[in-house]
């Protein structure tokens, strides 16, 4: 499987001639990863991980992409993209189905807190042919899995460091690379990255850089 990372919570998913995009959100290259696209998983509202307007533009260029996602994204993608509304679909946690021919199952209910006066939001994260992990803006924990490649939130208004290294602890997985790092300069990229290279190394995963673009197999 080929995965290529796009700037911020973004990233591109391609196998057998398939593909698969995550959290295509405003902050990212919405046009060039939705390009030839099957099908898109969204895991949450907010516009840094899905610009409504891109994929809605996607879809009806498009006519057979599909998109997954909570409730709420559903809803208001059917608004957006009315003669696309069958195949958008409703994910619900703990479940599992098939996106452009890969193995998806969805993991946790709910976006992490901000504060105690900004309203939760649903939050689903995706565990895609049972390799990578894709949590959204949550901690989440697949249980009863291994999961091979984690995609960490290395940096929200909702997280400290500490709990970043703990998420790649606790998943263990023996390859991780970064997402939601949009609002990181150079320095404070490398602090972070610097802790969760070092002290994942000490559980058995290997952290790795991937600049917006690049791409590895996975």
């Amino acid at each position: 499987m080929k995965l290529t990372k796009y700037t911020h919570a973004c990233v591109r998913l391609e196998k057998d001639g398939r593909v698969l995009v995550l959290d295509p959100g405003n902050f990212s290259e919405c046009g060039e990863a939705l390009d030839g696209a099957d099908a898109v998983l969204v895991t949450h509202e907010h516009t840094d991980h899905i610009d409504k307007p891109a994929v809605a533009g996607a879809m009806g260029g498009n006519p057979g992409l599909e998109l997954f996602a909570p409730e709420g994204v559903a809803a208001g993608m059917r608004t957006e993209a009315p003669a696309a509304a069958g195949r958008i679909h409703t994910v619900e946690p703990g479940s599992a189905f098939e996106a452009a021919g890969f193995k998806v199952r969805s993991f946790g209910s709910q976006h992490a807190l901000i504060h105690p006066q900004i309203p939760l939001v649903a939050n689903i994260g995706y565990l895609v042919d049972d390799n990578v992990f894709h949590p959204g803006d949550s901690f989440t924990v697949p249980d009863g899995v291994a999961v091979r490649t984690l995609l960490v939130p290395l940096h929200a208004p909702w997280s400290k460091v500490a709990e970043v290294v703990d998420f790649v602890i606790a998943v263990r997985a023996p390859r991780a690379f970064q997402v939601h790092d949009g609002l990181l300069n150079d320095n404070g990229l490398g602090i972070v990255e610097s802790h969760v290279r070092r002290i994942g190394a000490k559980y058995g995963t290997e952290y790795a850089h991937l600049a917006p673009r690049e791409w590895v197999e996975v």
